[in-house]
């Protein structure tokens, strides 16, 4: 018996628009509208628009929310406000990667927490085991929200000119609330997965379908999983599933910069990634650009020059800017070197590759 696939409120838009539908994470959810290159092209030069309304929102509040958040995750809340959200990593107690997460403070005890939409039902109820002994309500608000992603160059002048608020100074992670954008109550966040400037709109599910066709009345391209894969692949940010995982660490996994162990409060993880802080991990995650033929995917075996095995592939594709084949992989630590030469295990053949930045974004 196979379970019926969830639908966000625009599935019909992607019906109607002929585009390709696929599943992703129990979503049925566009891979492309027109053509992965040219919707990749128009968030890199123009500006693309994205149904992220799959993604989960978990709420959490009451008198403790503040202390439980700290306690559950690896970056330090102190540094939320009521117009700075943070990104971050919900981790088990080996410092693994049960989710990464972007949070917001709404409110002095009122905290949104927004979940990658294959990992929103695991997480609700790691977090609701977790908050037994706190004083605190965890709610699963995913139904309530829709969440579009507008992001390119010109992005920002749009959004401006349809809000009620001045977001040309927004910076990264940098939100506002009871914002009015085509005459619905958002809240806008400046933030993305592309690597581009742009803005995640977060709207009462019901206003989603008419935030986005309002949106598609200007020279914006809907965009599907394709482009977003892509975009983000080239910007050298992970996908959680593959670059991130449960036995994968913030630092292993390259987002050293979401884990604060050395504060003074307890959180779940703190003792491992204060070890690998202090001491260095056993692991890194490394940026890729294959020099021969063949494009690298989630699970090749990556090989030193002496034939050393020294670690795999977790992402992979053909980059649509650089035309390039490049990944992101996970390597023993004391293999890397900058601009080093290490083999693919592509199939039956080795292919050779070099160790590059992560962040390979070319216009």
């Amino acid at each position: 018996m196979t379970t019926e696939l969830k639908k966000t409120p625009l599935y019909q838009n992607y019906v109607d628009n002929g585009a390709k539908i696929v599943e992703f994470g129990g979503w049925a959810m566009p891979v492309q509208f027109t053509s992965i290159k040219e919707e990749h092209n128009a968030v890199r030069y123009e500006i693309g628009l994205f149904d992220v309304s799959h993604m989960g929102e978990i709420e959490i509040t009451g008198n403790e929310a503040f202390n439980f958040v700290q306690y559950i995750l690896s970056n330090d809340a102190k540094n939320l406000t009521d117009t700075k959200a943070m990104y971050t990593a919900l981790c088990n107690e080996e410092g693994g990667i049960i989710d990464d997460l972007v949070t917001y403070k709404l409110a002095e005890n009122h905290f949104l927490l927004i979940v990658n939409a294959a990992n929103t039902d695991k997480d609700f109820n790691w977090i609701s085991k977790q908050s037994s002994n706190f004083d605190v309500n965890v709610n699963n608000s995913s139904n309530i929200y829709g969440q579009l992603a507008i992001q390119g160059p010109k992005a920002r002048h749009l959004v401006n000119e349809h809000t009620d608020v001045d977001v040309s100074d927004m910076s990264m992670f940098e939100f506002k609330q009871d914002v009015k954008f085509f005459d619905k109550n958002i809240i806008l966040s400046q933030s993305g997965y592309t690597g581009e400037d742009g803005f995640e709109i977060y709207c009462k599910s019901e206003d989603t379908v008419d935030i986005w066709n309002q949106l598609l009345e200007y020279d914006v391209v809907p965009c599907g999983l394709g482009a977003r894969d892509t975009l983000r692949l080239e910007a050298g940010l992970p996908l959680h599933g593959q670059d991130l995982t449960e036995s994968i660490t913030p630092y292993e996994g390259g987002i050293a910069f979401a884990a604060k162990p050395l504060i003074e409060e307890e959180f779940i993880g703190k003792s491992v990634l204060k070890d690998q802080k202090e001491n260095g991990s056993t692991k890194r995650t490394v940026g890729l650009e294959i020099i021969g033929k063949g494009i690298a995917r989630t699970g090749y075996e990556v090989f030193d020059l002496e034939g050393n095995h020294i670690g795999e592939v977790t992402s992979g594709t053909q980059s649509p800017s650089s035309g390039k084949s490049i990944a992101l992989a996970i390597i023993n630590r004391d293999a890397f070197e900058m601009g080093k030469e290490v083999l693919i295990q592509v199939r039956k053949r080795q292919v050779k590759a070099k160790i590059v930045k992560k962040n390979q974004i070319t216009k």
